[in-house]
C-alpha cells in the first residue's frame, strides 16, 4: 500500500512538476507528411467535487495547438468544470487519463485550496495523488488491466522524454501510477483519506 510518506518522498525526489494536463500531445502521423493525427473526443466520467457539486466539463479549441490538455478549476459563475482543450490530438485512451486526473483535483479540494509553488513539493504531491485517482477510477470504473495502463504510461513516457524531462523523473512518474495500481484500494477510500488528512472531509 502506498502511504502518504511513500508519495512524499516520490515527489522529493523526482520534482517532475509536469501535470498531466501537460503531458499529452496528439502523435505525428506518417513521416513524410507530418500531419498530426487526430482522434473522436470521448464522453466525459461522472465527477462531483469533495463539497458533492457536479463537475462540468467544457469543451476548448485554446491552448497550444496539437497539444490536449485539461485544466481543473471555478468558472466565472463559481462552477467547478474541467476545462477540455485540444482533446482531439490525444487517444481516447489518454484523454480518459487526463479526465480523470483533472477530475482528481476537484474531489480532493485541490481546487478550492491556495494553489502552493509550481515544481514544489506540495505542488507534486496533488500532482502524484491525482494521478493514483485517476489509474484507480480507470481500474475500477472502466476495467482497465495491466496492458491497458501500460499503454498509458507507454505515451506517458514518450510525451515526457519528448518534452526533455531525465529518465529518473519518467520512470518515478510511472512507478507511482503502477505502484497505485497494484496496490491501493478503491478510489473512494483513497479520496476520503487524502481529505481527512486535510480536514475536508465532509460529515
Amino acid at each position: 500500500m502506498i502511504c502518504a510518506k511513500a508519495l512524499r518522498c516520490t515527489a522529493r525526489r523526482t520534482m517532475i512538476g509536469l501535470a498531466i494536463s501537460m503531458a499529452l500531445t496528439g502523435a505525428v502521423a506518417a513521416q513524410d507528411t507530418q500531419t498530426p493525427e487526430t482522434y473522436g473526443i470521448v464522453p466525459p466520467p461522472v465527477c462531483t467535487n469533495n463539497k458533492g457539486e457536479v463537475v462540468h466539463y467544457v469543451e476548448s479549441s485554446r491552448g497550444r495547438p496539437g497539444m490536449a490538455a485539461g485544466m481543473a478549476r471555478r468558472d466565472e459563475r463559481g462552477k467547478p468544470v474541467v476545462v477540455r482543450s485540444n482533446y482531439q490530438s490525444a487517444p481516447p485512451i489518454f484523454q480518459g487519463f487526463i479526465d480523470r486526473h483533472e477530475c482528481a483535483h476537484h474531489q480532493t479540494g485541490d481546487v478550492d485550496r491556495p494553489h502552493p509553488p509550481r515544481n514544489g513539493p506540495e505542488h507534486l504531491m496533488n500532482e502524484s495523488v491525482s494521478d493514483c485517482i485517476a489509474i484507480l477510477r480507470l481500474r475500477d470504473e472502466d476495467g482497465y488491466d495491466d496492458a491497458k495502463v501500460g499503454l498509458v504510461t507507454a505515451a506517458l513516457r514518450a510525451e515526457m522524454a519528448k518534452i526533455g524531462f531525465p529518465e529518473i523523473s519518467i520512470s518515478s512518474r510511472i512507478s507511482n501510477i503502477e505502484n497505485c495500481f497494484q496496490k491501493l484500494g478503491s478510489p473512494r477510500d483513497f479520496i476520503n483519506r487524502i481529505l481527512q488528512r486535510r480536514g475536508l472531509l465532509q460529515p
